[in-house]
């Protein structure tokens, strides 16, 4: 047995420099292309074990171990989900599906920026509802791509969208998660996050807009923002205080795309903006003058054709996300293999868990209930329904992989950093330097949340990873633990854009390789500004009436 060590040089200040590193290493290579993504990826993995083992005294072997794993678990599940749905794409695509769905909700509106708030976020946010783990921005990603916004916009814009939705993603899986390592009640942690978000639900809209075509272009269709922003905002309180936080996603999507498209109805942009350029940049990402693509409006038929492989993705990615299928096949279509070596021989100790608790190692193969494997059948029945042979689909399935496989390489080698530095405690060490901010623990304690996504790319391994230590440190600070649970996920959520997954299942969706850097440094100030914003919001709930009047109280 290991215990974990969270001050190896004596130097609270100095360790958690060292701690910082490999984060620091990573997000540096990626911002200035010195290196491709899964060179970098690689590079911050290297030093990462060094300092593991070298600073934080963990054994070589177990640090070898827990790279292995976290690789392995990288492919498995959020490899799996994105290899698929860039093979659903690409299927659509050779058969013309995709073209005329881009056409189809093009025809709703002709301007760009009402297109961004039902595409990028109101049906990205079904997405996250539905599966989660990068499925929401590459979907959307691709579908701006089409339409003719640039990589950059198209990757950036989906990036930025996709945050109110994530604390909520997966049907619920982030509560869950929290749930289960700080002991609260889910529903009372999804009702907590539900009077934090929904203020960024209705700001993000606006931000979305804003950052495409300015604040003038944000004016212009205000009443539409404001209608998409307010639906979901209302929809996402309402159903996570009063139903559960497991639909919460998927309610409030369906109910914010129903009421933008109701409105539009009845009014229109007195100017419609049917340019895709982002706005500061007077040339496309690749050289030339982007053009707006006419529209043309599809028949009944070939809409019913173009949104078939969609339909079958959200319904089975809907019977895939309920607790009762997962625990159906889970009983039998699992492998859990308990890593020798690293499974409950490393411990937490205190202050990061009451008392010295082994972590668990194990890796659970559920090759049925992976949201991948649902993707995956979703995309065998749409190729069939489109027309597709067996061998068709096999020789665009191998030419998927070869697409993807740098983007699998980084995504393995992510997830990695993110396992060892949670078992070596390197984590752990940068989450008490956060705790140790006394009252300003509220706006600092969010900011921890967005570091845990950050670092990990889930909202839900941010949960796990820092969860109890926000339940601890407020107990100790006399602050809600239910409050600061929900902050850790609520913060999370604005980090979400930044983490290095995310980034790059962006650049793999829209075609942009090799142009991470470029995707960071266009929503890192954004990522910055909007947690801030979070944190705020908690400090405020935390000490200032009326927002502390809206802390859910344990009963």
């Amino acid at each position: 047995m290991w215990n974990q060590v969270y001050d190896p040089t004596g130097s609270a200040v100095l360790s958690t420099i060292l701690a910082a590193i490999p984060v620091l290493i990573l997000l540096g290579l990626i911002a200035t292309n010195v290196v491709k993504a899964h060179i970098a990826a690689i590079i911050a993995l290297i030093i990462a074990n060094l300092i593991a083992i070298f600073i934080f005294t963990m054994p070589a072997a177990m640090s070898i171990r827990a790279t292995i794993l976290g690789a392995i678990t990288g492919f498995f599940p959020i490899g799996w989900i994105v290899l698929n749905v860039i093979f659903l794409y690409r299927l659509t695509v050779e058969k013309g599906q995709f073209e005329k769905l881009q056409q189809t909700i093009g025809s709703v509106t002709d301007d760009r920026r009402i297109q961004l708030l039902l595409i990028a976020f109101a049906f990205g946010a079904f997405f996250e509802g539905a599966s989660g783990f990068g499925t929401p921005v590459a979907v959307t990603g691709a579908i701006l791509i089409g339409l003719g916004f640039s990589p950059l916009a198209a990757s950036g814009l989906s990036l930025i969208a996709n945050t109110a939705p994530v604390a909520y993603g997966a049907l619920g899986t982030p509560i869950q998660g929290l749930s289960q390592v700080t002991g609260i009640d889910p529903y009372l942690l999804g009702a907590m996050v539900g009077r934090q978000l929904p203020f960024f639900s209705v700001l993000v809209p606006f931000w979305l807009i804003w950052v495409f075509a300015g604040r003038k272009g944000m004016m212009q269709i205000w009443p539409a923002i404001l209608v998409t922003g307010a639906s979901f905002a209302i929809s996402q309180f309402a159903i996570s205080n009063y139903i559960n936080p497991w639909i919460v996603d998927i309610g409030a999507s369906l109910i914010s795309m129903a009421c933008l498209i109701g409105f539009l109805q009845v009014w229109q942009p007195k100017e419609v903006w049917t340019s895709p350029k982002l706005r500061g940049h007077d040339i496309s990402d690749d050289g030339t003058l982007k053009e707006a693509k006419p529209i043309v409006r599809p028949s009944r038929a070939e809409i019913r054709a173009a949104l078939t492989p969609w339909v079958i993705v959200c319904v089975i990615l809907l019977i895939w996300g309920t607790g009762f299928f997962k625990s159906a096949v889970n009983s039998w279509a699992v492998w859990n293999y308990p890593v020798p070596g690293l499974d409950k021989m490393i411990a937490k100790m205190p202050p990061v868990a009451p008392g010295p608790t082994p972590e668990a190692a194990t890796f659970s193969f559920t090759w049925l209930s992976y949201t991948g494997t649902g993707m995956f059948i979703a995309a065998v029945l749409s190729g069939f329904a489109m027309g597709f042979t067996p061998l068709a689909m096999l020789k665009t399935y191998a030419r998927t992989i070869k697409l993807c496989a740098y983007s699998l390489i980084t995504i393995a080698a992510m997830l990695a950093l993110g396992t060892l530095t949670r078992l070596s405690g390197i984590d752990s060490t940068l989450g008490l330097a956060f705790a140790a901010t006394g009252v300003f623990y509220p706006f600092f304690g969010t900011l921890l949340g967005w570091l845990g996504v950050a670092l990990t790319g889930s909202d839900t391994a941010s949960n796990i990873l820092f969860g109890n230590l926000q339940k601890v440190t407020s107990e100790q600070l006399g602050l809600s633990p239910i409050l600061m649970g929900a902050a850790n996920s609520s913060g999370g959520v604005m980090g979400k854009m930044i983490d290095a997954q995310s980034i790059v299942v962006a650049s793999t969706a829209t075609g942009w390789f090799g142009h991470e850097g470029s995707i960071l440094r266009f929503v890192f100030w954004h990522s910055i500004v909007l947690a801030c914003l979070v944190g705020v919001l908690v400090t405020l709930q935390a000490y200032v009436w009326p927002f502390s009047a809206m802390v859910v109280i344990q009963p």
